[in-house]
C-alpha cells in the first residue's frame, strides 16, 4: 500500500490507521482490526513527529487513529475494536448474547483504563512522579493484577475459557507493567497472571500486529496490517 494522503480526493480503499507499534492503546486498537479481519492502511508513527493529516484529522494528538473511508474518525482504542469487531459481525468474541458476560468485560476494561493505567504510569516513569516510591506506585497496581489472577483461577481467560474483547484490551497494558521490572514480575504472586500474558504474547494475533516498519514519514508507505 501506497501513502495516498498526496491524492486528497482519491477514494480510499482502506480505512487509515495512525499507529505507533509499542503504544498499548495502539496494540489494543490493532488486535480489534487484526481478529476481526479488517483491512486498514497502517501508517507508523514516532510520537515526536506526528503526521499533519493524522492532527488534522484528530487535534488530540494521540494514538491510534482510526479514519474511515467516509471521512469519519475513530480516535479511541476501545472504540476501534468495538467498530471494527461489529462490522465484522464477530459478536462471539463482543459476547452481545451473554449480557452477563460482557458487562464484566467491560467492567474489567474500565477499571484497566481508569484505575491500574494511571498507577501504571507511575510506577514505569516514577522518576517524574517523587511523591511516592516506585514500590509504592507498583503495589497500587497490582491491585488490579491480583484482581485478573483471582478472575483467571475460575477461568482460563478473563471473562470466561475463552477470549474476549477483555482479554485483547488488557494484557498489552499488563506486558507494560511486566517490563518495568521484569526480574520481579517473574517472582511475583500471579503465576496465573504470568502464563495468560505469555500466552497471548506468543499468539499469531499479537506476533502479526508487532511487526516493525518503516515510519509513514520518512517512508510515505502505508502498510497491510493482514498481509504479512
Amino acid at each position: 500500500m501506497k501513502n495516498s494522503a498526496s491524492n486528497q480526493g482519491d477514494p480510499m480503499a482502506y480505512p487509515i490507521l495512525y499507529s505507533f507499534r509499542r503504544c498499548p492503546y495502539a496494540m489494543r486498537a490493532r488486535l480489534g482490526l487484526y481478529l476481526a479481519g479488517q483491512e486498514v492502511e497502517l501508517r507508523e508513527i514516532v510520537l515526536k513527529h506526528k503526521p499533519e493529516p493524522m492532527l488534522a484529522a484528530s487535534p488530540k494528538g494521540t494514538v491510534p487513529v482510526l479514519i474511515l473511508e467516509d471521512g469519519r474518525v475513530v480516535d479511541e482504542s476501545l472504540a476501534i475494536m468495538q467498530w471494527a469487531l461489529a462490522k465484522q459481525g464477530k459478536d462471539p468474541l463482543l459476547l452481545t448474547h451473554e449480557p452477563g458476560l460482557q458487562q464484566a468485560a467491560m467492567a474489567l476494561i474500565d477499571a484497566n483504563d481508569n484505575g491500574f493505567k494511571p498507577w501504571l504510569d507511575k510506577y514505569k516513569y516514577a522518576d517524574r512522579h517523587p511523591e511516592q516510591s516506585q514500590e509504592d506506585y507498583r503495589a497500587q497496581g497490582e491491585r488490579f493484577i491480583a484482581l485478573l489472577e483471582a478472575r483467571l483461577s475460575e477461568h482460563d481467560q478473563l471473562v470466561s475459557d475463552a477470549a474476549s474483547i477483555a482479554d485483547y484490551a488488557i494484557f498489552p497494558f499488563v506486558r507494560q507493567f511486566a517490563h518495568v521490572d521484569n526480574h520481579w514480575w517473574q517472582q511475583a504472586p500471579y503465576p496465573k497472571v504470568r502464563a495468560w500474558l505469555n500466552a497471548h504474547l506468543q499468539s499469531t494475533a499479537f506476533n502479526a500486529v508487532m511487526k516493525k516498519y518503516p515510519t509513514w514519514l520518512d517512508s510515505g508507505e502505508s502498510f497491510s496490517l493482514l498481509q504479512q
